[in-house]
């Protein structure tokens, strides 16, 4: 895996193919992203695993279920 998404895989989470409107799908979606020099758009893959929530379970923390008592009442 390369630390950046490919071209191919920036037009499969946009659905777009034109770097513009990649861009406003990157905005609206909330993607952090970088506009090289070149026009082309840089996206890291550990951005997109946090953002997607497909950290592996090792690096995933876990979250615990706070309930009321209800025996106490």
């Amino acid at each position: 895996m390369t630390t950046f998404l490919e071209p191919s895989e920036i037009n499969g989470l946009t659905n777009k193919v034109k770097r513009p409107a990649q861009v406003k799908v990157l905005n609206a979606m909330g993607i952090e992203h970088k506009v090289r020099p070149d026009g082309s758009v840089a996206i890291l893959r550990a951005h997109i695993t946090k953002v997607f929530g497909g950290a592996p379970d090792s690096v995933r923390k876990t979250t615990k279920v706070v309930e009321p008592n209800w025996a106490a009442i």
